[in-house]
């Protein structure tokens, strides 16, 4: 594959001496309008890569927090298409930031694998993360998302040993995503020593970037986690900052896009002081 925006990002947050910081929102969360305003301000709040999250209603590796922004982007009418446009127009003002789509393979697959990859490239998306499509499936959607000129992002896990490794890395591309818990997201503190065990053993096997997400909350927990890993994800604080500034009809508010920058702005410097805090 030619060079990504992916690839470009992680190594000038790699020259700059610096962990890369990777938000996740839920596209259409809590609408369509409030979820753009969100997206087009992350890069501006400190976001290196932006996962988008495509709304399912059985996300099966998210805890509450992720599953109710689901629920709220589903009720508010949210499509592929509409997040596929999000992703456009978002690229008509930024060309750098590298956007990955996050979610599950049903909405993929009912669209057509060969011809979801294809739109979503031309739409500008620069990856994906399908959490629940296991290497032997390759064929489905690993391999036509690597011909479209996707990278296609794997998870690993606690429980991914040395012998099933080989098999995770074999097609990944962009980056590594390290599952820094067992379980759901959201529900539990990393702990930094046994990351960085698993981050390092991780990097014995390639020489992909390694990101570390499903636990860290705070601008302290991102700084521990990023002395090691080559990025730090956050997700379902995020959206948690989203569902706490709605009102009680469940309708966005006017605190409701700084509630996100906000946070990301908070947790960024924690993470942009790894290396040297």
């Amino acid at each position: 594959m030619a060079e990504s925006r992916i690839d470009r990002r992680f190594a000038a947050c790699r020259e700059a001496g610096r962990p890369a910081f990777v938000t996740f929102i839920t596209a259409g969360d809590p609408d369509l309008e409030t979820s753009e305003a969100i997206l087009t301000a992350l890069p501006g709040a400190g976001a290196d890569v932006i996962e988008l999250g495509m709304p399912f209603s059985d996300p099966m590796a998210e805890g509450v927090p992720i599953q109710r922004s689901s629920q709220r982007a589903l009720a508010a009418g949210q499509t592929m298409d509409k997040t596929l446009s999000m992703v456009r127009r978002f690229r008509e003002k930024d060309d750098e930031t590298p956007i990955v789509l996050m979610g599950y393979y049903n909405p993929v697959y009912v669209r057509d694998p060969k011809k979801f990859v294809v739109e979503a490239k031309q739409a500008g998306v620069d990856g994906l993360i399908i959490v629940d499509i296991p290497p032997e499936a390759d064929d489905e959607l690993c391999i036509p998302a690597l011909e479209a000129g996707l990278n296609f992002i794997r998870l690993a896990t606690p429980t991914t040993d040395d012998k099933r490794l080989p098999a995770v890395l074999a097609n990944t591309s962009g980056f590594v995503y390290y599952v820094s818990i067992t379980g759901i997201t959201g529900t539990a503190a990393p702990d930094a020593e046994k990351v960085a065990v698993a981050v390092n053993r991780i990097k014995g096997h390639t020489a992909l970037p390694v990101a570390v997400g499903f636990g860290v909350k705070t601008g302290d927990q991102a700084r521990e986690i990023g002395r090691n890993a080559d990025g730090v994800v956050i997700g379902s604080v995020l959206v948690e900052a989203v569902r706490e500034s709605l009102d009680e009809a469940g309708l966005a508010t006017e605190k409701t896009v700084s509630a996100v920058t906000e946070c990301v702005r908070e947790i960024a410097e924690g993470a942009r002081m790894a290396k040297t805090g």
